[in-house]
C-alpha cells in the first residue's frame, strides 16, 4: 500500500510539472499574456493558495524562510516563461529537465551517492533518449530560448536540492512562494511596456500557479527527503514525455516515430534507476532485521 501511494504521489507530481509547460505554452502561443505577467500571476496565485500552511504550521521558525530558495524559484519561473515564447512544449520540457538531470546527478555524486552499473546504464539510456530528440532532422530550438530554459533548469535543480533539507513541506513551499512572487512582480513592472493580457491568459496563469505549481510543489517537497538526488532527477525525465503528449493533444504539435522511441528510452531508463535503487535497499533492510533479532 505504501509503495502504491508513493507511485501515485510521484505520478501526480510529474503530471503537474508537465501541465505547467502545457499551460504556459497555451498562454504564450496564443498571445494571451506576456511571460513576465504570466510568471507574476503564477507565483502570486501559488502564494495565496499556500499561505494557510504558514498558519497551520504552529512551529513556524526562521529556518522556513529561505530567501535563496525563493530566488531560485523566481529565476526558474521567469526564465521558464520567457523561453517558452519560441519553444515547443516538448522541446522546452526536454531542455529544462535535461539541465535538472545534469545538475542533480552531479550533486548526488558529489555528495557520495552510489552509481551502480544498472543505475549508470539507466541514466545513459534516459539521456540518450533525450539527445535523440535533438538530432539533426528535427526542428532545432532557438539558441537564446534554449539557453534560457537550461538556466531555468539549473535554478529548478538548485531549488529541489535546497528542498531536500527542508522541513514542513507545505510551510516551506509557502515561504518560498511568498519570497518569489514580489521579485517576479518587480520584473513584471520593469517590462510593463511590453505587458499584455486577456481573461484567458489570466486564467491559465492562475491555473498554473494555484493548481499545477502550488499543489505539486508541496507534494514534491514531501517526496524529496525519501528520494536520492539521482533518483529524483531521473524521475523528472518523465515530464518531457508527458509534455510532448500534451503538446500533441492541446497544441497540435507533431508526434513522430522518433519521439515515441525516445520517450520509451527515457521511461526505460527511469525504471532501471528506480528499480535498482529499490533492490539495493532490500538486503540492507534484511541485515538490520537480522541484527535486531539477534
Amino acid at each position: 500500500m505504501a509503495k502504491c501511494t508513493l507511485i501515485l504521489k510521484i505520478s501526480l507530481a510529474m503530471l503537474a510539472f508537465a501541465a505547467n509547460s502545457i499551460l504556459c505554452r497555451l498562454a504564450l502561443k496564443g498571445g494571451h499574456i506576456d511571460p513576465f505577467s504570466f510568471s507574476s500571476l503564477r507565483l502570486a496565485s501559488g502564494a495565496c493558495v499556500l499561505i494557510p500552511f504558514l498558519f497551520y504550521h504552529t512551529r513556524t521558525t526562521l529556518s522556513l524562510w529561505r530567501p535563496l530558495s525563493g530566488f531560485y524559484l523566481m529565476v526558474y519561473a521567469v526564465l521558464f516563461s520567457v523561453a517558452y515564447i519560441h519553444l515547443d512544449t516538448g522541446a522546452g520540457a526536454l531542455l529544462l529537465f535535461g539541465a535538472v538531470q545534469f545538475a542533480m546527478v552531479t550533486h548526488g555524486l558529489f555528495k557520495g551517492e552510489s552509481l551502480s552499473v544498472m543505475r549508470a546504464c539507466g541514466l545513459v539510456l534516459a539521456l540518450a533518449g533525450i539527445a535523440a530528440l535533438l538530432l539533426p532532422g528535427a526542428k532545432a530550438p532557438p539558441l537564446y530560448s534554449a539557453l534560457l530554459m537550461l538556466v531555468a533548469g539549473l535554478a529548478w535543480a538548485a531549488y529541489s536540492i535546497k528542498g531536500k533539507a527542508g522541513q514542513a513541506a507545505g510551510a516551506s513551499t509557502a515561504a518560498n512562494f511568498v519570497f518569489a512572487a514580489p521579485m517576479a512582480l518587480v520584473l513584471s513592472m520593469l517590462f510593463m511596456k511590453h505587458g499584455h493580457y486577456d481573461a484567458t491568459g489570466i486564467g491559465l496563469s492562475l491555473l498554473s500557479g494555484a493548481v499545477a505549481s502550488a499543489g505539486a510543489y508541496v507534494l514534491w517537497y514531501t517526496l524529496l527527503p525519501s528520494l536520492g538526488s539521482i533518483t529524483a532527477s531521473t524521475l523528472q525525465l518523465s515530464v518531457p514525455c508527458l509534455a510532448m503528449l500534451g503538446g500533441v493533444i492541446f497544441l497540435g504539435e507533431s508526434l513522430t516515430v522518433r519521439t515515441v522511441f525516445s520517450a520509451l528510452a527515457v521511461l526505460a531508463g527511469i525504471v532501471m534507476v528506480t528499480r535498482e535503487k529499490a533492490n539495493t535497499r532490500r538486503p540492507m533492510a534484511k541485515v538490520n532485521k537480522h541484527k535486531h533479532d539477534n
